[in-house]
């Protein structure tokens, strides 16, 4: 009988089989995800990477205990799952892949979804990499320009960055500048789909809030320029609304006193994506109008 019920239901039998495989297909990335992060919680953090954050990144030592310690499960991951690849003959070691994830992982510390689901690769460059860029002038004529660029944040998955500007980022944490903080930016603005300074955020009142003040923020600070006014931030911010906020975290994360008193509303919005408030950490960053002008020129 059953024999016979088998050749005469050998058809949907075929259909449920592969209907399960495809299931199974969908799921074990993720069970395997989930147990590998499971695995990754019970292995102690590694002392020589406690040590190089500790003496190469001065941000680290400013964070709370607790933070410190999510920011260190979090870099686990993020080594575990990203793939880093060296470029132009850099072979990338496992310092540079520490002192990168843990710059990258600060922005994701407190939020609720706390990793970068898309990101695929980071490629390291020993410096500054050029790029070929084709542009049509008024005539239509296809001009090739080749351009140098530091960092570059894709949606396809790969955040790409300069050796050299990568350290002189986390080695000076309270110019305002750092080059992981604004790609991964970058990469979080991407999540909604857009790159345009609207990242995903928690609820209604904030983006609403976040629409109409960053946009005031962004216009002014294009005026500004155009009436030779002296700006707060890097100039370079008012690119477009993604490099505002990529620029803006910088500041956030590396001149939070600064920020707080020159644009109070800019910084309580981005307190409230991040879930963080940098001002507060016990390594207090009380940066002088001298060192802010620096940072601007």
């Amino acid at each position: 009988m059953l024999a016979e019920f088998l050749q005469n239901n050998s058809q949907l039998l075929s259909l449920l089989l592969i209907t399960l495989l495809a299931i199974a297909a969908i799921l074990y990335p993720t069970w395997r995800r989930k147990h590998r992060r499971q695995v990754l919680r019970q292995k102690p953090f590694p002392k020589a990477w406690r040590k190089l954050l500790q003496q190469r990144w001065p941000l680290y030592r400013a964070l709370p205990a607790d933070l410190q310690q999510e920011l260190r499960r979090q870099i686990q991951r993020f080594i575990a799952e990203v793939e880093f690849v060296g470029c132009d003959g850099l072979s990338v070691t496992e310092p540079m892949q520490v002192l990168i994830a843990a710059q990258a992982c600060l922005l994701t510390l407190k939020l609720p979804v706390n990793d970068y689901p898309g990101l695929r690769q980071v490629l390291v460059y020993p410096d500054a990499f050029a790029v070929q860029q084709d542009r049509p002038d008024v005539a239509g004529v296809v001009h090739n320009n080749m351009q140098w660029r530091e960092g570059e944040s894709w949606q396809q998955g790969q955040v790409i960055l300069s050796w050299r500007h990568t350290l002189a980022g986390a080695t000076i944490a309270d110019d305002g500048r750092n080059l992981v903080v604004h790609e991964f930016a970058h990469q979080l603005d991407q999540q909604t789909g857009s790159v345009n300074g609207f990242p995903p955020l928690a609820t209604t009142q904030l983006q609403q809030d976040w629409s109409l003040q960053m946009q005031v923020a962004y216009t002014r600070l294009q005026q500004d320029l155009q009436q030779g006014i002296a700006p707060w931030i890097d100039p370079y911010a008012a690119t477009n609304p993604a490099e505002f906020f990529a620029v803006l975290s910088e500041l956030f994360f590396e001149m939070p006193a600064y920020l707080a008193r020159c644009q109070p509303k800019l910084y309580q919005l981005m307190q409230q994506f991040f879930q963080l408030d940098p001002q507060s950490w016990p390594l207090q960053q009380a940066e002088l109008p001298t060192r802010a002008a620096r940072h601007l020129n």
